[in-house]
Parts: C-alpha cells; structure tokens; sequence
C-alpha cells in the first residue's frame, strides 16, 4: 500500500512495477483509495490476406487430403496439448 503524496514522489518507479505484475494500492489518508496493476496482454492483430504475397498455393489439393496415421496419432497425443487453455 503505497500513499498517494509517496505516489506522486516515484510514480515512475511504481508504473515500472506495475508493468512488472505487481499491484500496487493507492491510499488516501490511511484507506485504500485506487489500484495501479497491469495490464491485460493485448491479442495479436489479425490481419486478413496476409499471406497473399506469396501467391496462390502450388498444391492447393493436398490441403483437402487425409493425414497420414503417424502425423495423425502425434496431433492426438495428449502430451502435446495443455492441460487447460492458456489466456
């Protein structure tokens, strides 16, 4: 819990922590007033056509072909996929 006059004083230093994970509560007069935490990780851009430089595919039909069993068995392998979806 940090004041709000000592926050005035390092809020640079306080903004740096904050950005690092950590929450910090601002108090007014003794008693929690605010909070500085940071925040949430922005998703990535999605940007449409991007790959379309590149040209059309050479073999676009192989993308509509099954997998071959041993590609297959290693997409379906537990191990490979987290326990729980990350955020």
């Amino acid at each position: 819990m940090v004041n709000v006059h000592q926050a005035k004083t390092h809020l640079s230093r306080l903004i740096d922590e904050a950005h690092a994970g950590e929450t910090i509560v601002l108090a007014k007069a003794g008693k929690p007033w605010a909070r500085l935490m940071p925040l949430e990780a922005m998703p990535p851009e999605r940007i449409p056509g991007r790959l379309q430089r590149w040209g059309p595919l050479a073999l676009p039909d192989e993308l509509l072909q099954p997998m071959a069993a041993d590609d297959l068995a290693v997409w379906q392998d537990p191990s490979v996929w987290p326990a729980e979806p990350q955020p």
